[in-house]
């Protein structure tokens, strides 16, 4: 563009939503395992069904339950369900994180002036809008970190199986469950992490503590700085 330099173009919307869901990605590969620990400790306790959850181990704290999986299932199992969870991060992440802005101004009919109301509406429609969107991997991804790796009674052989294994005996239906209290969870912490982001950013730039544009972020965060 004429008159601007490289760095005081502001990224579009497809780059950050293409930048939130790699950002998102990335940071999943770092921490599955946790993510895949703390699905075991939430699930122990329940009878056993047609998926083998290993009812019968018993996982104590994070560190324990990650060390018994190593030790019973391997460790590829800390990984089971990553596929879906990539899938949700690219699906979620992208629109909660990176339509935040263009959904904010879209409330603020392009002005320049952002209400806290406006960014509050913004946060929570991306939120909700990202929930609707990537639940079905979600709902995959959790399956696939309850089941148990060993074995032969394994419900879901691999992700495109576990898809079309819950429509076939659940209905499509099956593929958004736990929606509605996913939806005002996340509403809530979309609002909570986005426009707080977004009044610290404010506040930064009117005390010139910080200049209008910050490459490192301006890529994938919320604003553009």
């Amino acid at each position: 563009m004429v008159g601007f330099k490289a760095t005081d173009v502001p990224p579009t919307a497809t780059v950050k939503f293409l930048g939130a869901g790699t950002a998102a990605c990335i940071a999943d590969l770092i921490t599955f395992p946790l993510d895949t620990a703390k699905v075991r400790l939430q699930i122990q306790g329940e009878s056993q069904g047609s998926v083998r959850t290993a009812a019968s181990t018993q996982y104590r704290g994070v560190l324990g339950t990650i060390l018994t999986m190593v030790r019973t299932e391997g460790p590829c199992s800390l990984y089971n369900g990553l596929v879906a969870g990539l899938q949700r991060q690219m699906s979620f992440a992208s629109v909660r994180i990176g339509l935040y802005d263009s959904v904010k101004q879209f409330y603020t009919k392009g002005s320049e002036h952002a209400s806290i109301g406006s960014r509050l509406l913004a946060g929570s429609t991306t939120g909700a809008l990202a929930v609707a969107v990537a639940q079905p991997t979600d709902v995959v991804k959790v399956r696939f970190q309850a089941q148990a790796r060993a074995g032969a009674s394994r419900r879901y052989q691999s992700t495109i199986d576990a898809y079309k294994t819950i429509a076939r005996e659940e209905g499509f239906r099956g593929l958004w469950k736990g929606t509605s209290p996913n939806v005002a969870r996340n509403a809530i912490v979309n609002c909570a992490e986005l426009v707080t982001y977004d009044l610290i950013k404010d506040a930064l730039l009117k005390a010139n503590l910080m200049t209008g544009s910050c490459p490192p972020f301006s890529a994938w965060a919320p604003g553009t700085w």
